[in-house]
């Protein structure tokens, strides 16, 4: 008889199985591999989940329950929309960099290694977000503030995705200290700021 996984047992193999799909993607990420760093046995993993693919959805299920919690801490309906979008990217930041595998793992689904589940995952971890976003424009066009809804929450997002994966992935990393310089990651709040002062710029939110 397996032994069931307790709550924090079951949090690591998530864990560890986010880990895995990041570094090497859906096709390739080894159940056993994953059994055998979570501490598990392979059985134990597939007595909660019927297969790979059905492990790999949870897992990102899982990440985006975090991701929830940073959206519903920064919405608390206080505040001006510039401090919420401040509020937001500064939250952003922290989970760059405290879960980091969850963005290499979206990086790795936005690629193409996972086309069969595109659709679906696309509703799930967009659907959330740009409905949130898409409320705050609105209620920050009733203030008088001209900027489309839709509109503004797509571009918003696409920054803060960008931002994301620059947390991240090595290669965007990379890529925003060639364009900012090598110290751009070295004060966090200062670049909330300015990336801040800049969205409001663009969509006369000041």
């Amino acid at each position: 008889m397996y032994k069931k996984l307790d709550e924090k047992a079951l949090h690591n193999v998530l864990e560890t199985g986010i880990r895995e799909f990041a570094d090497k993607g859906l096709d390739r990420a080894n159940i056993n591999q994953i059994a055998k760093a979570a501490g598990v046995s392979v059985g134990v993993i597939y007595k909660y989940y019927a297969n790979k693919d059905a492990f790999f959805l949870e897992c990102v299920r899982h990440s985006l329950k975090t991701l929830d919690n940073v959206l519903r801490e920064t919405f608390d309906g206080s505040g001006t929309v510039q401090e919420t979008i401040y509020r937001i990217i500064r939250a952003l930041q922290r989970c760059g960099r405290e879960h980091g595998a969850y963005y290499v793992m979206y990086n790795e689904i936005t690629s193409g290694s996972c086309k069969k589940y595109a659709h679906a995952l696309a509703e799930e971890i967009e659907g959330r977000t740009a409905r949130i976003y898409e409320r705050m424009f609105r209620e920050a066009g009733a203030e008088g503030h001209p900027a489309d809804p839709g509109l503004a929450a797509f571009l918003f997002d696409n920054l803060l995705m960008m931002l994301q994966f620059s947390y991240s992935c090595d290669y965007y990393r990379q890529r925003m200290k060639i364009f900012c310089g090598e110290d751009c990651f070295d004060d966090d709040e200062k670049l909330a700021r300015d990336i801040t002062a800049y969205i409001c710029r663009a969509l006369s939110l000041e």
